[in-house]
């Protein structure tokens, strides 16, 4: 829709401002950010409203200046009740499951405060954590391990700060919690199931002989799946599990052929460290024919759109147009080219975007 107020000189005013304070680089996405914020302005948008949006604008902005110099390393967050006792076993597993990522070349993201945030951020070690600390009236603050250190942003609102635990990871661990932790697993399930968010592995780590996330389980299929709320098999997305080597397993496992992907159009392009086999090729054609729209997966080589970007043209390709409510179940297809007998028994960590 064109704005009425987007006129050739406010254009030119936006355009000067950008020259003058020396941004070369993305104008055109910095000038539509300016344009946003002159826009409210010019909207007469209410204080508050214009208190939120700054609020969010500089919390991203303090976020992603805190996580850019990690950009090329992996990362995993571990969600968990800020209430967790240090004697309680989940304290002890968020510690071991932390260690052992850590020991991988993994950074553990929490979010910075007590309990199972507090444990994963010890058993990391501050030099393998990162912070994303919500400022509440009743809450601790932030735990002593990462406080004072660089490795800490601080947040007013929590869609900023839920952003920021979500975005930058390939990874994620979920301990018993109670209504934030129950909302971060909802977010990610929902966000995986409708295909905001590319596959990642998430995995749901109680303590030993522990029922929490088994009735998670039954609660999601006696009451969403049987009322028709959502497909069966949903679920299958995630690994329930009380064992810490099981799910630093799954996280590491989960890149251990697959590497990332990319929309072209209608299409999907996963990239692979191993190339398949015309056997392979023909297996997982017949294993997902019912994911297709049309055509068949096949081996490719990189988009014009992929060449544009340098976008990991080194590594083979496959390709494939799925049904738009199949987007959800690309993990299916991951966990299938992780086994393929051309699959390397081991990769080292993923490169983040």
């Amino acid at each position: 829709m064109h704005d009425p107020k987007d006129t050739a000189a406010h254009r030119e005013a936006v355009a000067a401002l950008l020259s003058e304070t020396g941004v070369t680089k993305q104008r055109n996405l910095v000038s539509r950010i300016v344009d946003s914020g002159l826009g409210l302005g010019l909207d007469e948008t209410s204080r508050l409203n214009l208190k939120i949006s700054a609020a969010a604008l500089e919390e991203m902005r303090a976020a992603f200046r805190l996580f850019a110099p990690f950009a090329h390393v992996p990362k995993v967050t571990i969600f968990g009740s800020a209430r967790t006792k240090i004697e309680d076993p989940l304290y002890s597993q968020a510690h071991d499951v932390s260690r052992d990522l850590a020991e991988q070349g993994w950074i553990v993201v929490t979010g910075a405060g007590p309990g199972i945030m507090d444990a994963a951020t010890q058993g990391a070690g501050a030099e393998r954590s990162l912070g994303v600390s919500i400022v509440l009236p009743f809450e601790e603050q932030p735990n002593h391990e990462i406080a004072g250190n660089d490795r800490l942003v601080s947040m007013k609102y929590f869609f900023t700060r839920k952003l920021m635990l979500v975005k930058e990871s390939q990874g994620f661990i979920c301990l018993p919690g109670g209504y934030g932790t129950m909302d971060e697993v909802f977010e990610l399930l929902t966000l995986q199931q409708t295909g905001k968010m590319v596959p990642v592995p998430i995995v749901l780590l109680d303590r030993p002989d522990g029922t929490f996330w088994r009735g998670f389980e039954r609660f999601v299929s006696e009451h969403l799946e049987f009322g028709g709320m959502i497909s069966k098999g949903d679920l299958d997305r995630v690994l329930i599990t009380e064992s810490v080597t099981e799910a630093a397993a799954e996280i590491t496992g989960f890149w251990r052929n697959y590497d990332s992907l990319r929309w072209i159009g209608d299409e999907v392009v996963l990239r692979l460290t191993a190339e398949p086999s015309d056997g392979e090729i023909a297996q997982l054609n017949e294993q997902f024919a019912h994911l297709l729209e049309s055509g068949s997966i096949s081996r490719c080589e990189p988009y014009r759109e992929e060449i544009a970007d340098q976008d990991r043209l080194e590594l083979p390709r496959i390709v494939f147009t799925p049904k738009r409510r199949a987007t959800g179940e690309l993990f299916r297809v991951i966990r299938a080219l992780n086994e393929l007998p051309s699959a390397p028994a081991e990769k080292s960590p993923p490169i983040a975007d």
